[in-house]
């Protein structure tokens, strides 16, 4: 692997991770289709979809502890809720990533690009104003939760992301979570789940070391910057940001797919 190599992945590793403290993503939805994609644009050795979801997987880890510390302060994390949904994501989580290696790269994809479509889905649907309630009055349904984290893991496990992405529209649209707390809440979960997915795509033999370093790296300087960002701006374009990337990957994912 040559520096130009080196620098492209730091460069993907930088992007997605920004994006991922700012909207409260684990990263995956940006990460998985750009390190697929873009190294061979530029003439480097395009990596499989298992190592791939390998890297998103311990790359997720990392980046959403990154986030997690960022959100520490403030209120921002529904504990209740973090343990309610993640217990339920990592049981899922595991039982997604340890089945992947029996998927084909197509297989893969394709239930990356169905995760996508749903997340796409529910962040374009009207969502009723709740940023003006009190942290400490949030309530939600907790079997609810549950079993939708754990479907979530499923997924997520298979594709090596945290979840996050499709969590974030599970906890607005229906659980009715405010958003700041949606965004911190969900960085928590997806650092729950990607324990799970990050074990299973080890031991499975399903990750390149090099490249996933190198994006951890880019991911822990930019990761608190989103973090930052992300206190400071407009709920209803957070909202609005999240919902652009997620359709956009969506309709690339399946562009390639069909």
């Amino acid at each position: 692997m040559d520096i130009f190599h080196m620098l492209l992945l730091f460069a993907i590793g930088f992007i997605g991770s920004f994006l991922s403290g700012m909207l409260g993503i684990g990263g995956a939805i940006v990460k998985y289709p750009m390190l697929l994609m873009i190294p061979p644009l530029f003439g480097f050795q395009a990596l499989t979809a298992h190592e791939v979801s390998g890297i998103s997987a311990l790359d997720v880890l990392f980046v959403s502890l990154a986030g997690v510390i960022g959100f520490r302060n403030g209120g921002y994390l529904n504990k209740s809720l973090i343990i309610t949904m993640g217990i339920s994501v990592l049981i899922g989580t595991f039982i997604g990533s340890f089945g992947s290696q029996q998927l084909s790269e197509a297989q893969i994809n394709i239930v990356y690009g169905i995760l996508a479509l749903l997340a796409a889905i529910m962040m374009i649907i009207p969502k009723k104003q709740l940023d003006d309630i009190q942290f400490d009055k949030v309530s939600y349904n907790r079997p609810l939760a549950a079993s939708l984290a754990f479907i979530v893991g499923i997924g997520s496990g298979i594709v090596g992301a945290g979840g996050g992405f499709l969590l974030i529209p599970i906890m607005l649209l229906i659980l009715r979570i405010p958003t700041r707390m949606t965004i911190a809440s969900s960085l928590a979960i997806t650092l729950i789940s990607s324990i799970a997915g990050s074990l299973g795509k080890i031991t499975t033999d399903q990750v390149e070391y090099l490249p996933a370093i190198i994006v951890i790296i880019a991911g822990l300087i930019a990761a608190p910057f989103g973090t930052k960002v992300s206190k400071k701006m407009n709920t209803n374009l957070l909202q609005a940001i999240l919902a652009v990337l997620i359709l956009g990957t969506t309709l690339k994912i399946w562009i390639d797919i069909l």
